[in-house]
């Protein structure tokens, strides 16, 4: 495996070598950083061309700037790195270090909801083949592929911005709202359950009326405008996702790991009030928002070998991963209660979701929870627009690639055996079906530094997609060079990745074989 790695590592470092004297020469002929200089008729026009030649070394070939710049490159392995200077004399490496952290905060949401909605819809829809549920999916999936992203952004910012913002002037549900959603929520649940005629109008039927009284109560109780899910909410849907969790992957037969992923639900809530006691606006940090992530899941390892004697790895994996999400559901009820006075903060004024920018500039307020939740609702809509687009290739690759496993020898064998169908599908079947995956995965994960240039300017964020853009419209290749150094390296070093992962998911490859 050593000798692999470090085969596959000089392979990549030839290549990109290969790529970046490609991408930097061709660059550096096809455009003219001093075409505007050329055509203007400033009396110091000749001064600013030669201090331009001097900046940018335009009088050394092509191919000797290149060994330039890589040494500056290759400075990264004594600890002082040097991509050179912007056109405007800043250094690239400060630009990038500025722009990376934006692009993680724009993609990296929208890629995890992405891989995890997708691939469980994925798998759902493959287990229901040929269902309602199925052809809904497949038609949303297509439909979402084909959506162009600056025009979904476009709806986004007038639907769920500008008209959401004039709805919170009352925060009531108006009865076509009502009756619409309704109606979707009872073909979800029909599409869901499914069955016969009369039991999809039965489902129809319940979730109407089920999702109108709901809404008819968040209307009484002002919910929109002063949300909260509070110690029970919590406990609930604790104990709702430790049981689901359960089903899943042990089953029910294993008393014991549901007895442990409970305990974890029941710690949560009772460390409700001393945490949000501890949690005080004013004398917070960002480090204490993983005391809840920390405290559960250490009660998770300690519930497993208390209550579980075999089989420990699947019990932990339930028990941690219901302690990751009572963590979450923990902190979303604390931004819920945060939600009214962020709305009615200075510089907000019931106009919470913003259609363009980072932060609100205009926000004054030195309170954690409220600068934590501005962060938040400016993620919203560029997060929802990359999720949305991304989401239906994932939808299509898993249930293809789960079909194409469900049929093979070693599947029928599994059942002919009497495994249970949630063992064949979760212990074999999605194992295998998540190979082809992986390197789509790993390519999203790493093109999360290389950012989203049409969300990036349609929402007015500055990361990486924004720095590429102005390198190749201002003809700067020592900016264009910076970022395509560090995506490129990541893209080849997912390549990496998702081959080292393949012989974790199947015990069948082996590097060298």
């Amino acid at each position: 495996m050593l000798a692999f790695i470090a085969r596959r590592i000089g392979v990549v470092l030839l290549i990109l070598f290969g790529s970046s004297f490609l991408v930097y020469n061709l660059e550096a002929i096809a455009g003219d950083p001093l075409a505007e200089l050329r055509t203007s008729s400033a009396k110091n026009r000749d001064f600013l061309m030669h201090h331009l030649i001097m900046q940018l070394q335009l009088d050394v070939p092509p191919p000797l700037r290149y060994f330039s710049w890589l040494k500056g490159v290759l400075g990264v392995f004594t600890g002082n790195p040097d991509l050179g200077k912007t056109r405007d004399n800043l250094l690239v490496i400060n630009e990038i270090s500025a722009a990376i952290p934006v692009t993680i905060r724009l993609v990296l949401g929208a890629t995890i909801l992405a891989i995890v909605l997708g691939i469980t819809v994925g798998v759902i829809t493959a287990i229901r083949q040929y269902s309602r549920l199925d052809y809904t999916m497949t038609f949303i999936s297509f439909l979402m592929f084909s959506l162009p992203i600056f025009w979904v952004a476009v709806l986004l910012k007038q639907y769920m911005a500008i008209d959401f913002n004039n709805f919170l002037a009352s925060g009531q549900i108006t009865w076509p709202w009502i009756i619409g959603t309704a109606v979707v929520m009872g073909l979800v649940v029909a599409g869901l359950i499914s069955g016969d005629r009369r039991r999809v109008i039965t489902l129809f039927a319940g979730g109407f009326v089920a999702t109108i009284l709901l809404l008819l109560v968040v209307n009484a109780t002002n919910w929109i405008l002063k949300p909260g899910m509070g110690i029970v909410g919590v406990g609930l849907f604790a104990a709702g996702f430790a049981v689901g969790l359960t089903a899943l992957i042990v089953g029910f037969e294993n008393k014991r790991v549901l007895y442990a992923s409970l305990t974890v639900a029941l710690t949560a809530v009772i460390a409700y009030f001393p945490l949000n006691a501890a949690w005080d606006g004013k004398n917070m940090n960002a480090a204490m928002l993983l005391i809840p992530f920390v405290l559960l899941i250490l009660v998770a390892v300690a519930a497993v070998f208390g209550f579980t004697k075999v089989d420990r790895g699947s019990a932990l994996r339930v028990t941690i991963i219901t302690a990751v999400f009572a963590s979450l559901f923990l902190l979303i009820d604390r931004l819920m209660t945060t939600w009214n006075g962020y709305i009615n903060a200075d510089g907000i004024n019931l106009r919470p979701i913003p259609t363009i920018g980072e932060v609100s500039v205009r926000l004054s307020s030195d309170n954690f929870w409220i600068l934590l939740m501005d962060g938040l609702v400016h993620v919203i809509l560029p997060t929802v627009a990359l999720t949305l687009i991304s989401f239906a290739g994932y939808v299509r690759y898993s249930r293809a690639s789960l079909l194409e496993v469900m049929n093979m020898d070693y599947i029928r064998t599994a059942r002919a055996k009497g495994l249970s169908e949630r063992t064949v599908i979760v212990r074999h079947a999605l194992r295998n079906a998540m190979i082809p995956l992986t390197t789509l995965m790993a390519f999203d994960f790493a093109g999360v530094i290389g950012g989203a240039i049409i969300t990036e300017s349609v929402f007015g964020w500055h990361g990486m997609g924004t720095l590429f853009r102005a390198a190749i419209s201002t003809q700067d290749l020592n900016l264009l060079m910076g970022v395509f150094a560090i995506t490129s390296f990541m893209a080849v070093m997912a390549n990496l990745v998702a081959d080292l992962l393949y012989s974790a998911l199947d015990p069948r490859i082996r590097a060298g074989k």
